[in-house]
């Protein structure tokens, strides 16, 4: 495809995506396929020799677009709200325009300092200390500073694997040996509530620590006294409280957990305290 061609198909996929939302309102939100309806309009092998676009648009209209979930739609209320927007589709295309990997400052500074500027201004946004900025108000750099991840899954991983460094090496600090450390390592557990998110599970998986999953209350919430019961059990077990999650509405109902109740036994234990943002937090 050469410039012409691509400016072209360029308007004519900018059309469609007007009109896609023009006509949203009469949307019925969620899809009537069956499963594996795909499957039986396209080929099994992928094909040897190429297609125009022009094909490839009439595959899209007649069958992806009946098998689309249209999260933008107004009537659509299942799971989280997905707030896609015209500036944020031009931003999509520029961002693709220059295709750069952000592995650090030299392979694209813009990428690395927008990123940095627009973390700090989230910090300010909610509140945080001055300590978690990158950026002094007069410019200077800090020691803190935030990054963008690409998923609520990769999100509290991360959390995870610092909330885990943190510990091992405070025991480290106090004298642990490699092998103590080693032990430690299996004894490592984390805290979520019944109604927390999959993702918190799924991160011990990979990491590979213990988690203790702790029941609700009536209102669908972590409490304080719930988890300060949880910690104590496993303390006494010989277990090592590292890591705790508390959500800001969850996806199932919206509940918000006892976040600065929590905060407090976090602080207590020395414990990584992970705020889930979830289906409430925008």
């Amino acid at each position: 495809m050469d410039t012409n061609e691509f400016l072209k198909h360029a308007r004519r996929a900018l059309c469609d995506i007007a009109e896609y939302y023009e006509d949203m309102p009469d949307k019925a939100p969620h899809s009537t396929v069956k499963p594996g309806y795909l499957y039986r309009l396209l080929p099994l092998e992928a094909p040897e020799e190429p297609e125009s676009f022009d094909a490839i648009h009439n595959d899209m209209e007649t069958k992806i677009v009946p098998g689309i979930t249209h999260w933008q739609s107004g009537n659509f209320f299942g799971w989280y709200p997905a707030s896609n927007s015209f500036p944020a589709m031009l931003g999509d295309m520029y961002s693709s325009m220059f295709s750069v990997l952000g592995f650090n400052w030299i392979c694209s500074p813009a990428a690395t300092e927008l990123e940095t500027v627009v973390t700090d201004w989230l910090g300010k946004l909610i509140g945080l200390d001055k300590r978690f900025r990158a950026i002094n108000d007069d410019g200077t750099e800090c020691d803190g500073g935030g990054i963008i991840q690409e998923t609520a899954s990769d999100a509290i991983l991360l959390s995870m694997i610092g909330g885990r460094q943190r510990v091992l090496e405070r025991l480290r600090a106090e004298g642990a040996s490699d092998d103590d450390i080693a032990r430690a390592r299996t004894k490592l557990v984390a805290y979520f509530s019944d109604q927390t998110h999959s993702c918190g599970e799924k991160a011990t998986m990979v990491i590979g620590c213990k988690v203790h999953t702790i029941e609700s209350d009536r209102g669908l919430r972590l409490t304080a006294d719930a988890l300060r019961a949880a910690v104590a059990a496993d303390k006494a077990a010989g277990l090592i409280p590292f890591f705790v999650c508390g959500t800001f509405g969850t996806t199932n109902t919206a509940a918000i957990d006892d976040l600065s109740g929590i905060a407090e036994i976090a602080a207590d234990e020395n414990m990584w305290y992970h705020v889930d943002a979830a289906y409430a937090g925008a």
